[in-house]
């Protein structure tokens, strides 16, 4: 994908949860640190042009709860302003393969209240999941082998928009 994929891709997304919600009512934007982020701004950004208001934007930080990488709670990074009691999440990440980013994220998410709804959007979906999770919003689904890596570029962290497929082993672009 290239600047112009994703931004339709942010677009789109942002229309489908609009529509899921039936509006924005309690509707507030959770993206996962670190370019779950920035495309969970996009969205929000993209949804207040769309509907004329600000959605709440919080960005979350998943190392604590993890189950291949601990930290210290005191570490955490997490910025999100309001309490998710009664609301309905929508969850913002880059990529989901195996679903234990996601998994790990709704642990941290339930600590910090508990939402009406959590539902899910990704710019990639690569399949390959170990846990029965699956996205409600989706920019792009992009089958790919165990042998293979997908790379989502962000102009914020990254200086420019694209996404690519790599050779995990070689770390070499398809």
């Amino acid at each position: 994908m290239d600047a112009n994929a994703m931004s339709r891709a942010i677009t789109r997304v942002s229309f489908e949860i609009i529509e899921k919600n039936k509006g924005l009512q309690d509707v507030c934007i959770i993206g996962i640190l670190s370019r779950g982020a920035s495309l969970a701004g996009r969205i929000a950004k993209r949804i207040s042009e769309l509907e004329g208001m600000r959605v709440p934007v919080g960005y979350l930080d998943i190392t604590p709860y993890r189950d291949d990488l601990r930290r210290s709670p005191e570490e955490d990074r997490s910025q999100i302003a309001f309490d998710v009691t009664g609301k309905r999440v929508v969850l913002v990440d880059d990529v989901i393969y195996t679903g234990r980013s996601v998994r790990a994220a709704i642990d941290g998410l339930m600590d910090r209240g508990r939402p009406q709804k959590i539902q899910l959007a990704v710019m990639v979906d690569r399949g390959h999941r170990e846990l029965p999770i699956r996205p409600d919003f989706v920019g792009k689904n992009l089958p790919t082998s165990a042998e293979e890596k997908v790379k989502v570029y962000v102009q914020e962290r990254d200086g420019a928009d694209r996404v690519v497929i790599l050779y995990e082993e070689e770390g070499a672009p398809c």
